[in-house]
């Protein structure tokens, strides 16, 4: 562990949280309604807006967890960059961005459950949507603040649960009062630092390790190396995929690559972001900006993972697992601060510091607002002040579910949780968006049918098949008096999102093609503007 100078580095973090905090005032004094609290006035600039979008898909789950996980499973895990800049930017701001926020400004909505809600014309969906959005995101919040307190936790020789404790109270202070637009600030900010920080850690890891070609090419020779139990699960070295249909091919490609890949397109935190600009040369603007953000940091993330294996063999004679001792979440902040002169922890605790605030900012916001405008106002039909206080109390509550789950999950769980609340929103939400945006003959009923079939296919499949989760849980073998209801391979390694997806897109479209249309006049007023 490093020494660190506490004094420089107490300062270095007085001055961020300073320099937040006073972001989140400005969001403050410029909330003055409803829609400034939810969707910043509808008045964002495109720097601001798609550093938000970034800087909240890109979090310590990201650097610590899936940089972990490159350390493990290798380069493969840049299949996932594909993905994120191809369907995450260009497939989501191109062809969901512009028609959610043109149907989000004809609507009023201010919420995604709100828009699907109003597009359907159905208050379940608002609020049923809301519900699964408050229940199934604490885990993926969990996971983020895990990450950042890992890192503390390594660094600075601090009490796990006592970072915990602190990262989400420095996330309260201005989240809870400056909403959306205090959030997006404070994002743009955060997402400046995180940039700068993995520019610097892919510059020093190929520095320390000869060149960008000699040390791709030690991570090739590493092969050999691979662990028995890995390589017959299908790992044959840090530079290759693994073999075809083993089960960790089916972990990477569909759990990880698939899961989080398309799963990034029914993010509500995410997709509320494309309703905060005021037109769709604004959409135009961000694609580039965040684009080149998430392909620098994933990349870096997923590079810098995979070779630490080169680094830790030249100087500890073993690979990144061993070292970390078996925890992937601890590979990066291990290799930080072996690898890393001091000055550059400072850089790299107040990027982490950043991924963690910026991205769990957008989570506990996007909780607190289901809670408030999804379920509280579609429910007892109150508006105004009263919503934002149980906004706000909704917030309150979803820090303190993240932060009990943080104290409670296993190791290895930043990446795993981080594609189960993906790919929950992907089987639940996308097929109801995309026929919301695009598809006049989708109906109420289909989209119901829809959303219930995604939530509880993901579920199930998670309760009594999918192997990583229905084993620990143990509730099929409460139930049904075995670990899994199908044991036969791939299943128990399929991730639930190849089956549920499918099926709740072919559900959504067959009760819509034997269901009533919808009130034409109503889908007027929805695709105004939409060709």
């Amino acid at each position: 562990m490093i020494r660190m100078n506490l004094l420089l580095f107490n300062v270095i973090i007085l001055i961020y949280l300073l320099i937040t905090l006073y972001l989140g005032y400005r969001g403050w004094k410029g909330t003055k309604d409803t829609e400034g609290y939810l969707v910043a006035g509808r008045k964002a600039h495109p720097y601001i807006m798609a550093m938000s979008y970034g800087a909240t898909f890109i979090s310590t789950s990201a650097i610590v967890g899936f940089g972990g996980n490159a350390g493990l499973f290798g380069m493969g895990l840049l299949w996932l960059t594909f993905f994120n800049i191809f369907v995450g930017i260009f497939i989501a701001f191109v062809f969901y961005g512009k028609r959610t926020r043109r149907m989000g400004h004809n609507l009023n909505a201010m919420t995604f459950p709100e828009l699907l809600g109003r597009r359907f014309d159905s208050k379940f969906i608002q609020y049923f949507s809301g519900l699964v959005i408050f229940l199934g995101m604490p885990l993926y919040a969990s996971v983020v603040l895990i990450g950042a307190a890992r890192f503390m936790e390594t660094t600075l020789a601090i009490d796990f649960d006592v970072a915990l404790l602190i990262y989400s109270v420095i996330i309260a202070a201005y989240v809870v009062w400056g909403g959306l637009r205090g959030v997006m600030y404070t994002d743009a900010f955060q997402g400046t630092i995180m940039f700068i920080g993995m520019a610097f850690l892919l510059l020093m890891t190929y520095s320390h390790l000869g060149g960008i070609a000699i040390s791709h090419q030690s991570l090739t020779d590493m092969a050999h190396l691979v662990p028995g139990n890995l390589a017959q699960m299908g790992h044959k070295g840090w530079t290759e995929m693994p073999i075809s249909g083993s089960s960790w091919w089916w972990t990477l490609v569909s759990t990880i690559v698939l899961g989080v890949g398309i799963g990034v397109l029914a993010m509500p935190q995410l997709a509320v972001r494309f309703m905060t600009v005021k037109s769709g040369r604004e959409l135009n603007r961000g694609v580039l900006i965040g684009g080149i953000f998430i392909l620098f940091m994933t990349g870096v993330a997923f590079t810098v993972g995979a070779l630490s294996n080169v680094f830790f063999l030249q100087t500890q004679g073993d690979i990144a697992i061993k070292v970390a001792g078996g925890n992937a979440d601890s590979i990066i902040p291990v290799y930080i601060n072996a690898a890393m002169p001091e000055w550059f922890v400072y850089i790299f605790m107040l990027t982490l510091l950043a991924a963690a605030m910026s991205t769990s900012s957008s989570q506990f916001h996007t909780q607190g607002s289901a809670i408030g405008r999804d379920v509280y106002e579609t429910i007892s039909q109150k508006r105004g002040g009263s919503s934002i206080m149980v906004t706000r109390a909704g917030i309150i509550l979803a820090m303190v579910i993240a932060v009990t789950l943080g104290y409670v999950l296993p190791d290895n769980i930043i990446a795993r949780g981080t594609a189960i609340f993906f790919g929950l929103c992907a089987s639940a939400f996308l097929p109801m968006y995309t026929t919301a945006l695009y598809w006049k003959r989708a109906t109420k009923a289909g989209a119901i049918a829809g959303l219930l079939t995604g939530t509880f296919v993901t579920v199930l499949w998670y309760l009594f098949i999918h192997k990583a989760e229905a084993v620990p849980l143990g509730i099929s073998k409460m139930l049904l008096g075995r670990d899994l209801l199908v044991a036969d391979m791939p299943w128990p390694v399929v991730d639930p999102i190849m089956v549920a997806l499918p099926l709740a897109a072919l559900v959504t479209v067959v009760v819509s093609l034997i269901t009533k249309r919808m009130d034409r006049g109503h889908l007027e007023d929805c695709f105004r503007g939409l060709k």
